[in-house]
Formats: C-alpha cells, sequence, structure tokens
C-alpha cells in the first residue's frame, strides 16, 4: 500500500502551489492566486487528512502473463524506498527513505510525503527560499566569469543537467566555550650601527583567556550533501527562520537527516574550539610574529535543533564529467569546482618562473 501524501491545490483553479520566495505565500503558476501560509494550512486541514491513498489494482480474471519469474519483493533494498500514489494522475512514485517532498514527474504536480517524518524527529524549523531558479542559474553564469583558468568552452559549451531547489537537513547546536591559550610573540625592530643594519628580536609570552557563547552552530545532517560546499555557502540568516510548516515545501526536494546528532558533534565541537581560539588569537596585536604553543578549551553543550535550510543545487555536465555546484538559496552566494585549463595554467607558471630563473642565472654568473 502506498504512503498517503498530501499535496497543496489552488482552490480557484485546481493547479498546484508553490511556495514563493518573495512573497512568503503559497502561490499558483496558473491563476496567479497567492495564500498565506498559515490561513491555508488552517483550511486545508481536513483534506490533508483525507489525502488520496492508492487502491490496489485487482486482477481482471482469464489468462493472464506468466509473472513467475519475476521477484515478489525488494527484500532488502526495500529498507530505503518508499512508494507513493500522486493524486492528480494516479503514477505509482518511488522516492529513496530520506525525501520528504518532490514533483510528480509525469503530471508535474508539486507533493509533500508527510510519512516520511514518521517514526523520525520532525523539524523545529525551516527557513524559506528567497532566490528563485532564475537566480540560482544567473549565479552560476556570474561564478564562471573573470576565472583566467577556466577552459572557454567550458561556459560556451557544457549544459545545465538539473537545477533542484532543496531544503538540506542542519542540526543547529548551542553551546558556550571557555578557553585558556598561550601564544609565541616575537616584536622586531631596527637601527643603522655604522655599516651595519641590526635587527633586534624581542620574545613574549602571552595568554588570553576567555569565554564565547554560541547559537545554532550549523552541521549539515545529510550524507549525500558534500560538507565542505556545506559550510562553504554559508552564513544564513536565522532571524528569517520559521516554525516548521509543511506548507513551505512544496516545489522543492525536501530530505530527512541521515546524519545523527552524536555523529555531527564531533564537528560541531571543533567549530566551537576553533572559532574561540581564533577570536582570542586575533587580539594578540602589535607583535611582529605570533604563534599558539598550547591551548585548553571546555566545552558546556547545550540545546540542538532540528532545521531544514535552503539550498540551490546546479549539475553541469562537460566532457563526460558532471559538476556539481550549491548556492544559498537566501544570500545567494555560491560555490563548486571548475576545470582547469592545464596548457594555461604552465604558460602563466612559465611566464612567471622563467624570468627569475633567467635573473638568478646572471647573478651567478656575475
Amino acid at each position: 500500500m502506498a504512503s498517503q501524501i498530501t499535496n497543496y491545490k489552488c482552490p480557484a483553479c485546481g493547479g498546484s502551489l508553490r511556495f514563493d520566495g518573495d512573497s512568503g505565500k503559497l502561490k499558483c503558476d496558473y491563476c496567479d492566486s497567492s495564500y498565506d501560509v498559515k490561513e491555508f494550512e488552517k483550511s486545508m486541514q481536513a483534506a490533508n487528512e483525507n489525502a488520496a491513498e492508492a487502491f490496489d489494482k485487482k486482477n481482471s480474471g482469464g489468462d493472464s502473463w506468466d509473472t513467475s519469474d519475476m521477484s515478489e519483493s525488494w527484500g532488502a533494498d526495500a529498507d530505503g524506498m518508499k512508494t507513493y500514489s500522486c493524486p492528480s494522475c494516479g503514477a505509482e512514485l518511488i522516492c529513496d527513505a530520506t525525501t520528504a517532498a518532490t514533483s510528480c514527474p509525469y503530471c508535474g504536480n508539486n507533493t509533500v510525503v508527510p510519512g516520511q517524518f514518521k517514526g523520525a524527529l520532525k523539524p523545529d524549523y525551516v527557513l524559506p527560499f528567497k532566490l528563485d531558479k532564475k537566480a540560482a542559474v544567473a549565479a552560476l553564469e556570474k561564478h564562471y566569469k573573470g576565472k583566467y583558468l577556466l577552459p572557454r568552452t567550458f561556459s560556451r559549451h557544457n549544459h545545465i543537467e538539473k537545477v533542484q531547489g532543496v531544503y538540506v537537513p542542519f542540526w543547529l547546536f548551542d553551546g558556550t566555550a571557555d578557553a585558556d591559550v598561550r601564544f609565541h610573540a616575537t616584536r622586531e625592530s631596527s637601527h643603522r650601527d655604522g655599516d651595519y643594519e641590526v635587527t633586534t628580536t624581542r620574545h613574549y609570552d602571552v595568554q588570553r583567556a576567555g569565554s564565547v557563547e554560541f547559537e545554532r552552530v550549523p552541521v549539515d545532517a545529510s550524507k549525500r550533501m558534500p560538507d565542505d560546499m556545506m559550510d562553504s555557502i554559508e552564513p544564513f540568516d536565522y532571524g528569517e527562520l520559521k516554525k516548521f510548516s509543511m506548507a513551505f515545501l512544496p516545489g522543492f526536494l525536501a530530505d530527512r537527516y541521515d546524519v545523527s546528532v552524536e555523529e555531527c558533534a564531533r564537528r560541531a565541537d571543533e567549530r566551537c574550539s576553533n572559532t574561540v581560539v581564533d577570536m582570542l588569537e586575533s587580539t594578540v596585536t602589535g607583535y611582529t610574529t605570533c604563534s599558539m604553543e598550547s591551548k585548553t578549551v571546555n566545552l558546556k553543550r547545550g540545546k540542538v535543533h532540528y532545521a531544514l535550510l535552503p539550498v540551490w543545487l546546479l549539475t553541469t555536465k562537460w566532457n563526460g564529467k558532471n559538476f556539481l555546484f550549491a548556492m544559498n538559496a537566501q544570500s545567494g552566494k555560491m560555490v563548486g569546482d571548475l576545470p582547469i585549463n592545464w596548457l594555461k595554467f604552465w604558460l602563466t607558471c612559465a611566464g612567471i618562473f622563467a624570468p627569475l630563473f633567467a635573473a638568478s642565472y646572471w647573478f651567478f654568473l656575475t
């Protein structure tokens, strides 16, 4: 039996609704009607509870095709999969167990799969999409510009294979870090003594201690998302966090967390520890050099919240290789690896080092 799903339809024309980041409302692309999220959820609550369920097909009788060689079940593979039925066209669809919202590939209807959250934590917050698909494509094109070592054919001939808005699961950690850090610093001064330039180096032991409170330190909780990408598109403005509502999901994919709080705690600890040490080191000023000798950091771990944060993922293909880019759907910050024109790279290196080599060679000859 397929899982129950909730589909948001326009009361005016029956078209599919999606969350519009500009207005903060649910919008219909067919009749241009818009609805307040909270009011719409109240009015549709009864309908959502009675959403359409897939029905089992019965044998029509008589001769039938022999299906005895087919597998009767998915076996172990079924543990990571879910099935649901599109209430608009009746298509039976399969998604992985972490998918919470998607769109029907046949009729394009945006759908939510609330059953994906059963048996797991419900998100505390959601940060709505602020920038649309056009903004994501424009940001990628801007990301190409000014890259001297980028092959020209990449920006000219590569094609965007997929642009998808995804709510990425994050754990948000609160806590306090107490640190005591010792540094070795030097201060240099120079003066002339006859024909000599005299440099005096003084050495100092510097100590800094302090306490920093942290709120909502983010760590992504999805195995499929590269951690370095998710770290690089920060920061998010948590002032715009909303209490979680499924009305924000239509039109976007939503992943359920598949990395536990315990697994993410180490990264949160490292971020808090490194941040407090960096902040203390930034107060060591007026010295020529500064290097850390030792540190003691004590963490007081506080609350953890579960939030869905908005990300545009763009996939391009060039020379048979896929390139993934991610954009913060709130700030527009874009990250992603680009190919390198290695011929231009080595020619550039030759242009830099050849004059230095020639100068060194002439110096030793003379």
